[in-house]
This record gives structure tokens, sequence and C-alpha cells, in this order.
């Protein structure tokens, strides 16, 4: 099915690092007209302040060395996460040595149960906290921030711990095709929790990886799309989530199997396994970037008046989420939220950086959070902020 005039973006600045110089950047600082300029790519943007092109300016060069370096960081990564998993499948370093003058050492297989990323040793939790039970007010913000956690692991981990020790339903792991990208690049899980009541499916977006420079980029990028009713949106979001090559969210796509969009693959789903059972719901969640794509989803899903759906969306559960769009989006997506009375908490933890991208000053640029914030500090104090 085409894209309506509203489903299509009819005015864009999209910016392109990998085809620009260091001097076409100082000459762009100097020159308020972006048209010409080969590394942004606009439609009916013609002009931008100064201080709108300096942080054009730091966006792209930050992106470069990020792309400059995406090469030795996922190599060191893949090495630190060995060497981590390489000490905790032999105890410790100690025992490690002495495994290895005895020649036993234990070697990790890459991609198996036991092999955990880097985020997973830093906070090596996986069970849910026994005293909270179905049914309680906590209780589906902690199975949504433990799922977000395990949305970085592999996938025979996520199984593992979905099946094992949660002993819910598993209904799928994917890796998502970006069509800008040109790669799979965003990735989410799908869980079926039959134990509440009523029965409750979670959908979590995987985030930022620490050593991942391409979703890095995504977050310091400023490019945006802007849409006739949802307003202005993050451009690296909306193209993770799927928007299609000609600017447009048509309602429905042409199916690749060997190459599913995020959008359109979790909304089929979510149809098949809401539509028999009138009682389940649904809740969307995600930390950092992951976030930013569960608060997008049903924006999207609005956009295409996917009621059924959306009368069926519980809660959103954001972790460390990162600006989306700009203040037309926030009214926009308020606007959805309350009229199918769907719940949105936004936790932020102290001094985390991602909840502060793309970066805005109130003045200059256009990203902007909406709704109350649920902020903790590092002695993991709470309080409900308006301010980040």
């Amino acid at each position: 099915m085409a894209a309506s005039n509203d489903q299509t973006s009819k005015k864009y600045m999209v910016l392109k690092p990998d085809e620009a110089s260091l001097i076409g950047l100082i000459r762009f600082l100097i020159s308020g007209n972006i048209e010409s300029k080969q590394f942004i790519e606009c439609l009916r943007v013609k002009k931008t302040s100064l201080k709108h092109r300096v942080y054009i300016f730091f966006s792209i060069f930050i992106q470069n060395v990020l792309q400059f370096a995406a090469k030795p960081l996922s190599v060191f990564g893949s090495i630190f996460e060995l060497w981590l998993n390489l000490l905790a499948c032999n105890g410790n370093f100690c025992l490690f040595l002495l495994n290895l003058l005895r020649g036993k050492v234990v070697v990790p297989a890459e991609g198996s149960a036991d092999f955990m990323s880097f985020l997973g040793h830093f906070d090596r939790r996986v069970e849910l906290d026994k005293n909270i039970k179905p049914g309680d007010k906590k209780y589906f913000a902690e199975l949504s921030v433990m799922a977000s956690k395990i949305a970085y692991e592999n996938k025979a981990f996520i199984k593992a711990v979905v099946e094992d020790k949660w002993k819910m339903e598993l209904i799928g792991e994917y890796d998502f095709w970006n069509e800008y990208q040109q790669k799979y690049s965003t990735q989410g899980l799908i869980i079926h929790d039959k134990t509440a009541n009523p029965d409750m499916i979670i959908v979590a977006f995987r985030g930022t990886e620490l050593f991942n420079a391409d979703d890095w980029c995504t977050d310091f990028d400023l490019s945006w799309y802007k849409f006739q009713s949802m307003g202005k949106v993050h451009s690296g979001f909306i193209k993770a989530l799927g928007l299609q090559n000609d600017q447009s969210w048509p309602p429905t796509i042409d199916h690749d199997n060997e190459k599913p969009i995020a959008y359109y693959t979790i909304k089929e789903k979510l149809r098949k396994l809401l539509h028999p059972h009138s009682r389940t719901k649904f809740i969307l969640t995600g930390h950092s970037l992951g976030g930013a794509l569960a608060i997008l989803f049903p924006a999207v899903l609005a956009l295409h008046d996917e009621t059924c759906i959306l009368e069926r969306l519980e809660a959103i559960y954001t972790f460390g989420q990162p600006r989306v769009g700009d203040v037309k989006f926030g009214d926009y997506a308020k606007e959805q939220l309350k009229s199918y009375d769907i719940k949105y908490y936004r936790f932020v933890y102290g001094y985390d950086i991602v909840p502060r991208l793309p970066y805005d000053d109130d003045t200059t640029l256009l990203f902007r959070h909406f709704g109350p914030c649920l902020f903790y500090n590092s002695l993991y104090e709470g309080k409900t902020s308006w301010c980040l």
C-alpha cells in the first residue's frame, strides 16, 4: 500500500558525514546556505544560524571520528568481551593462570548461553526479583528493565534466561534490516509473560552498544525528517525502525523474510499474537537507543491508524532514552498516549549522557523530551523531573 502525503516526509535535513571534508566543514561555518553543501541533503531547508552550524559541524566531526575508529573499537570490544568471559568461565584471574599452566583453560564459545556482553558482566543479574510478584505495581517496570538488559545479549543467552530462569515464552529475538545502512543494525526481542493477569507481551529493543560506532553515530546525529501530523523526528531512530528509502512510511510493504524491517515485522507479530486473545496486552521497552525506538513505535502506529493494536498497548518503559523529536512530535505523542490511555515511564539515571543527546540548549536545535522524567541519582534516590 502506497504512503499518503501525511506518511511521507516533505521536509528534511540529513547529514552525510562520509562526504564531508575538514575544509568543507570550515567553509560551511562561514556560509549560512546549506543547500549547496555536498554533505547535507535537505529539502525545503535553505539557511541556518551560526550556532546551529556549529552544532552541525561538531555532529559531523564526531561521527567521522567514530567511523574512523569503528574497526579498532569493534576489535577491542570483541577482545575485551572474550577476556571477561575467559575470567568468568575460569573463576578469576588467579584460577585462569593456574588453568593456563595446567593446560586446562576453559574457553567460552562466543554466541553460547554462557557468553555475556560487556554490559552483562558489568551487571550480572538476570533473575527477576522474587519479592515483586505479578500484580505488584513495580512488576512490569522490573520486567521491562530486565528485558531491556538482556536485549544486549546473544540469542542463546536470551533463550536460556527467558525460558529457564523466567519461565516465560520467548516468541523470538530478531536482527532487523536497516534500508539506509544496508545492514542488520536493529535488534529486538518479544516475550510472552503468561503469569501476569492479564497475560502480557513484552517487546524490547536493544540499545546503544558500547563498542558499536554506528550506534553512537546515530545518537550524535542531528539529522531529521518532518511529517505533516507527527512533526520532526530524529533520522537515525526513524531509519532504524523502518523508514523507507523514499522517505515514506507506507502502512504495509512487501515482506522480505531475509531482510525483516523492525516496525512492520513487530506490528504483524503483535497482530497475530493479540487477535486470538481479547485480554492480552503488550508493553514496549528499551534502553538508550532502544528506548527511542520504543516511544517512536506507537507514534508510527498512530500515523497508520492502527487502533486495534494501540488499544492493547498497556505501557511504555524507557531507560536512558535520547531525545526523539521536536515539540510538535512531543505534542503528537502525548495526544496519542492520552487518547489510548497508554502509560509512559521515562527513567534517567544520574549523569547518563544519552538522555541529553542530541544535545540541545533549548534555544538552537529542535529535539525535546516530553512528559515527566523519573530521575534517579547515584544513590538511587528518585524524583520526578521535567528538565531532562
